[in-house]
């Protein structure tokens, strides 16, 4: 398929639909992109590489765009291996083109191949400029979004931000679903703990006059971009995007998810705006901490385990506090037959995390859910729907 940016801006990317599992831990049922292009004016430019995987796809692209054109500049906007992996096959195609990077970049990029390329290298820092021709490039540093050593790059004439994985998504190009949906599972499990990082560059955005914004991976995007950019002010500043509760459970033996059922009911008559139910040890863990992140309150439910907690919930937990969940409200329903020590920990874990409200009472199940449970229930949904 085309992805059209303008006449002298061209997409080379490659689409991935092979790869099942993205940074070996993300479910990505309709692929992924790797996005690279091409300036083409005086001093045609490169921008970013590929995925090994992609390599040979994507040298055919760019060999097909250019022709008998030599690029002058390669410049790389993220050293992460899904788009850094071309670098020593194009730099040995085109031995005169010289290779624009942060210098924090340049420190790192031996890292990652054998040969010395650093007398190709044009480092650039924040603010500075490079002229194409009729195309300028103004680079400005990103550093932990999400790596220390990320750039993105401005170019003035066609007003386009080149974002490196800001404002990306999961799934190849021709993929036909909602921005929102995949772009926030992709921000929170990925870049999610950078918030503050990220709040920095959106106000160094906000000073450009941008038409378009071409990230490393997922839709080129043109219309509407101020929905994105508040997308991202809200997920960067971890603020609720919606209202609405999270229950997030596991059930050894179903008890604890017929009190699930029961929970879910007792706050839609409580009038929740709107309630999600997700299995921890079945359902995907990337989704379920994309919702805990897009509502403004979550139940955990969970029973005791080896008098501690059930696994999926800690790691869910953990999950939390490693991409700084922060300022929401949270119930706490535990099961255990005969020593429940669920909530305990799970408390424990929520202290270590910002601006959290245990919302009371904490609901305490022997087994299997009886008439005071219910009761207590009652009083929690009717506290968390306040």
């Amino acid at each position: 398929m085309e992805i059209k940016i303008s006449d002298k801006i061209k997409y080379v990317g490659v689409n991935d639909k092979t790869l099942d599992l993205f940074e070996s831990q993300y479910i990505i049922p309709n692929g992924v992109s790797y996005n690279s292009y091409i300036i083409k004016d005086e001093k045609t430019t490169i921008m970013d590489t590929v995925d090994k995987r992609a390599v040979t796809e994507w040298i055919k692209n760019v060999e097909k765009e250019l022709g008998e054109t030599k690029p002058e500049y390669l410049v790389v906007s993220h050293l992460e291996p899904d788009h850094s992996a071309g670098i020593e096959t194009i730099t040995e195609k085109y031995p005169d083109m010289k290779i624009v990077l942060s210098k924090r970049a340049a420190d790192m990029l031996p890292q990652f191949f054998e040969k010395d390329l650093s007398s190709r290298y044009v480092i650039v820092g924040e603010g500075e400029s490079l002229e194409l021709g009729e195309h300028k490039l103004t680079f400005v540093m990103a550093p932990m979004v999400h790596w220390p050593e990320v750039m993105f790059s401005y170019e003035s004439t066609e007003k386009v931000l080149f974002s490196a994985d800001g404002f990306g998504k999961f799934g190849a190009l021709d993929t036909d679903e909602d921005w929102d949906c995949e772009a926030r599972r992709y921000y929170f499990n990925i870049v999610g703990k950078y918030g503050a990082q990220v709040q920095l560059i959106l106000k160094k955005a906000a000073t450009l006059d941008i038409k378009t914004i071409c990230p490393l991976h997922g839709p080129i995007l043109k219309e509407n971009l101020e929905h994105y950019i508040n997308k991202y002010d809200i997920w960067s500043s971890y603020r609720p995007e919606d209202k609405g509760i999270l229950i997030a459970y596991n059930s050894i033996h179903g008890n604890t998810a017929k009190a699930v059922e029961k929970m879910k009911q007792l706050l839609e008559e409580n009038n929740a705006e709107k309630v999600v139910v997700s299995d921890l040890a079945r359902d995907d863990m990337a989704e379920v901490i994309e919702d805990a992140f897009r509502y403004d309150r979550i139940i955990i439910a969970s029973p005791t385990y080896d008098a501690g907690l059930f696994p999926t919930t800690e790691k869910f937990l953990r999950h939390l506090k490693h991409k700084n969940y922060q300022n929401r409200k949270v119930g706490i329903i535990e099961n255990g037959s005969w020593a429940p020590m669920a909530a305990k920990y799970i408390k424990e874990i929520l202290n270590e995390m910002k601006n959290i409200t245990i919302v009371e009472p904490i609901v305490t199940i022997k087994t299997s859910m009886k008439a005071e449970n219910v009761e207590e229930m009652k009083k929690l949904a009717k506290e968390i729907t306040k």
